[in-house]
């Protein structure tokens, strides 16, 4: 399996049991993103992961452009990016921190979400932002996984849920 390139002390392994004797590296980029999970443009809302820890946590990266096509319609004259949009930013970050965590076998499966709980919104999140994308796994069995997602811009809470989801085969 490809693998970002990195020092063999940034890698770890892979700590679930369903898991196959693979290296999870500690970052990736949006070409490895792609190849784990099926989102692609104008849906797919994170750019990189870092401080990755196979099978518990993970960082998303999504930079908030101008450009982003919400932005036309979500609000014209003052853009602000959809709530619903963050949290699925966290869904995918924690999809592709399972694949990563499961391997090879579960690229590009499709993860459905199955709850959505204790969703909050601090602050609006717009063009120039960086949203770094807390995701911690509460639990996991078998195929449906349940995580905590914290959204921060400058270090600053701006959304938050409990989800869990499915992996699909």
């Amino acid at each position: 399996m490809d693998r970002v390139d990195a020092p063999a002390e940034q890698m770890t392994p892979a700590t679930d049991a369903a898991a196959d004797s693979h290296q999870v590296p500690q970052s990736i980029d949006i070409l490895k993103i792609m190849q784990s999970i099926p989102h692609r443009y104008p849906f797919l809302l994170i750019d990189k992961m870092v401080e990755i820890h196979a099978g518990q946590s993970a960082i998303g990266i999504k930079n908030v452009t101008v450009n982003e096509p919400f932005f036309q319609g979500h609000f014209p004259s003052h853009p602000v990016m959809p709530g619903v949009l963050i949290v699925e930013a966290m869904a995918q970050t924690a999809a592709t921190l399972v694949v990563m965590t499961l391997g090879k076998a579960f690229e590009g499966k499709l993860v459905y979400f199955m709850t959505i709980e204790n969703a909050k919104f601090r602050r609006p999140v717009g063009p120039g932002d960086q949203l770094r994308i807390h995701v911690d796994k509460e639990r996991s069995r078998a195929n449906v996984w349940k995580f905590k997602g914290v959204a921060r811009v400058d270090d600053v809470a701006v959304a938050e849920a409990t989800f869990s989801a499915m992996i699909m085969g």
